[in-house]
C-alpha cells in the first residue's frame, strides 16, 4: 500500500472538519431558529447539503477512494456555480449578508485547492 502524500492527508482532514462545521452551522441557521439576517435561501440550503458531501469526500480522500477526486472536483464546480448564482442575486439587488460573500469566496477557494490536490495525487486507472 502506498503512502498518502501529506498534502492529501491535510486536504482530507480539512474537508471532514469543514464539512462537520458546515453541517452544524447550516443546521443551526435552517432549523435552530437563529436569526441570520438576510440569508439567501438557495445558498444556505446548498451549503448545508454540501456539508455532507464534504465529509464523504474527505473520508474518500483519506481512504484513497478512486472516486474521491472526482467528488472533490464536483463539489468545487457546484460551489463555483452557486457562487455565480449568488453574485447574480447580489447584482440584481437581492438582499444578502457580507459574511455570505466571504463564506462563498472561502468555500470556492478551499474546494478548488482540495480538488487540485486530489486530482494531482490521483493514480492512473
Amino acid at each position: 500500500m502506498s503512502r498518502r502524500p501529506l498534502s492529501l492527508t491535510i486536504a482530507a482532514a480539512v474537508a471532514v472538519i469543514f464539512g462537520l462545521l458546515t453541517i452544524v452551522s447550516g443546521g443551526r441557521a435552517l432549523f435552530g431558529g437563529v436569526d441570520m439576517g438576510a440569508v439567501v435561501p438557495f445558498v444556505l440550503w446548498f451549503n448545508f447539503g454540501a456539508g455532507f458531501a464534504y465529509v464523504l469526500a474527505g473520508i474518500g480522500l483519506w481512504r484513497g477512494g478512486a472516486w474521491a477526486p472526482m467528488l472533490a472536483l464536483g463539489i468545487a464546480v457546484a460551489t463555483a456555480l452557486v457562487f455565480v448564482a449568488f453574485l447574480w442575486h447580489v447584482l440584481t439587488g437581492g438582499a444578502w449578508e457580507a459574511r455570505t460573500m466571504g463564506a462563498m469566496i472561502l468555500r470556492t477557494g478551499i474546494w478548488t485547492a482540495i480538488a487540485a490536490l486530489a486530482l494531482r495525487g490521483k493514480k492512473p486507472t
